[in-house]
Formats: C-alpha cells, sequence, structure tokens
C-alpha cells in the first residue's frame, strides 16, 4: 500500500489516525505509529501549553518505534490558543500539522521553517487551491461521510475532483470503516485517507466504556446532524438525549447569527458551549450527553486495541 502519503510521512500504511476532540491521546498514536501509519492529536485536547509540551515530547520517544506523528491546529479566532499551541509545535518539532478551520498561511510558514509538514482540511476545490499556493504539503478532503463537522460532496466526488485540478496528494476523509473502503478512497485518486470514528472504540481511547459501546451498538443509519453543539453543522450518534433536546439551533442564535456584527461573536460562544458539552459527553458515562461520529461506526462491532484496528483496516 505504497502511496504519495506513505512516502510523504515513512509510514507502513497510508493511513493517518484523524484527530478527535477528547478522543486522541498519546497512547492511541503511540500504538498507532506502531502499528504503521501516522497518528494525530487535537492540540485543544490539552489545556495548557506545557501540557501539549509533554505530549510532543512523549510521542517523540515513542517515535524510536516508528510510524508518524502531527497535531490538529483550529487557525481562526475562535481559537485564542492557535499561536502559543503553533510555537510549542514549531520548538519541540512533530511530523505534521493538520489545520482546520481559517487561513493556514502562517502555519504553513512557521512550520516549513523548521521541517514540519502541513496538511489542510478543505471541503470543496476553491479552498484547495488557495491552500495549495499557499504551500500545503497536502489537502485533506473532508467529505460529507466524515464524523464531526463535515463536507458537502461525497468521496467520490471530492476526492476526484481534488486529485484532478491539484498537484499536491489528496488525503480522503470520511466513510473509511474496513479495507474495502480504503481501497475505493485510493481508487478516487486519494493518495491515503484520514480515519477517525472507528478508533473511538479502542482500548486506548480517552473516553468513556459507554461512548466506545454506543459506536459497537449503533450504525451508520444511526448518524444525524446537529446543530445544537457549536451552530455548525455536526455528526453525532442518534441517541435518546440527543433525541430529546433536537437537533436545530434555538430561535435566538438564528436571530443573532442573521447579525452581521454579533455573528462571529454568537459562533464563538457556541464553541466554547459545544466544546464543554463533547467534553461532558467524552469523559461522563450518561446518555444525557452528545456523542460526535460519523457513519463508518457501521463496521465497529467490538471495542479493540488500536492495532487490531489497524488490522482491521489494512488487511
Amino acid at each position: 500500500m505504497q502511496t504519495k502519503l506513505t512516502q510523504l510521512l515513512e509510514i507502513k500504511y497510508p493511513i493517518i489516525q484523524a484527530p478527535m476532540f477528547l478522543v486522541s491521546n498519546v497512547a492511541m498514536v503511540t500504538e498507532a505509529m506502531k502499528a504503521g501509519i501516522a497518528g494525530c492529536i487535537p492540540a485543544l485536547n490539552y489545556r495548557t501549553l506545557d501540557e501539549l509540551r509533554t505530549a510532543v515530547k512523549d510521542l517523540k520517544s515513542a517515535k524510536l518505534e516508528g510510524g508518524s506523528f502531527g497535531f490538529n491546529l483550529i487557525v481562526n479566532k475562535s481559537n485564542i490558543k492557535y499561536k502559543g499551541q503553533l510555537e510549542v509545535l514549531c520548538e519541540e518539532g512533530c511530523d505534521f500539522i493538520i489545520t482546520s478551520l481559517g487561513s493556514p498561511e502562517e502555519t504553513i510558514r512557521q512550520a516549513h521553517a523548521v521541517g514540519i509538514k502541513v496538511f489542510c482540511d478543505v471541503t470543496d476545490l476553491r479552498f484547495a487551491k488557495k491552500v495549495e499556493s499557499l504551500g500545503a504539503d497536502a489537502a485533506i478532503a473532508v467529505n460529507n461521510e466524515a464524523g464531526g463537522h463535515r463536507g458537502n460532496l461525497s468521496p467520490e466526488e471530492l476526492t476526484s475532483l481534488l486529485h484532478k485540478e491539484l498537484s499536491i496528494p489528496v488525503i480522503s476523509a470520511g466513510g473509511v470503516g474496513c479495507k474495502a473502503d480504503i481501497d475505493r478512497m485510493l481508487s478516487y485518486g486519494a493518495a491515503g485517507v484520514s480515519v477517525g470514528s472507528p478508533f473511538i472504540a479502542s482500548v486506548e481511547a480517552g473516553v468513556t466504556k459507554e461512548y466506545k459501546q454506543a459506536c459497537v451498538d449503533y450504525g451508520a443509519d444511526d448518524i444525524i446532524m446537529t446543530e445544537r453543539i457549536s451552530g455548525t453543522p455536526c455528526t453525532v450518534i442518534n441517541t435518546p438525549y440527543v433525541q430529546k433536546i433536537g437537533t436545530k439551533a434555538t430561535w435566538i442564535e438564528n436571530l443573532l447569527n442573521k447579525n452581521r456584527k454579533l455573528k462571529k461573536w454568537v459562533k464563538m460562544i457556541r464553541f466554547s458551549i459545544g466544546m464543554k458539552a463533547t467534553e461532558k459527553a467524552a469523559k461522563k458515562a450518561t446518555y444525557k450527553t452528545v456523542w460526535v461520529a460519523g457513519p463508518s461506526i457501521e463496521h465497529t462491532n467490538e471495542i479493540l486495541p488500536v492495532k487490531d484496528i489497524v488490522k482491521k483496516l489494512t488487511n
């Protein structure tokens, strides 16, 4: 399974264990690297810059086993920690950074200066062309089968389009739960895949057993869109609690979102509230919370170690 992604990151299989808010951790990425794939953690999973710095150092030590590791940065104004996080990553060093929700220009400039590769989340050709012009090393094509905040185009439509129009590698994100799915994405022109939801139900994941078990018990038909986490549509498991609270933003949120002066502040507040709700869901064992996942949990049948999930994806 040698592709441009395996060459870029010097990994055995063209798979990135996707960064998942409050799910991804050092233990998961360490096991991912041992299994021959890359792993990534959201920088926001760490409350302080010192904690982030410690995580980078731990992964650098674990990298003796092989593999590749990186961190995800939210690069818009909603992340007030962004500049400090980027500084820590550039000082300590990692293999790659994945940018989301904003312009990656500053990240690309600073990361490339210290030899760190930058991959950028994109959902359409216009933004993909933009990040390519800024010097991104690869585009992560977030399609409409991704977990969490997803794109609007199908895996085939988005991946094929970007592969045709870009000169940089395209990594397909969304809709991968088994090897046949990986083969399908590669046939569309992807250089690799970003896989998240199947790893929620891993032994090493830093969430409750109940959250993991929900990924086993529910399937693709149980994934729905909600606006109640961040104000932006997001895929979650349709638990009884989600059914109870509904999936639409409140009338006052909709009203404020129409006010151009207040819109960005509403989104920042809703993003903060949503992060706290997601944290509660990830850490507290109750169905009265919201569990983020994508339709690829259809292929999750039991809670397994990361190494065994990788085997399922590659054999």
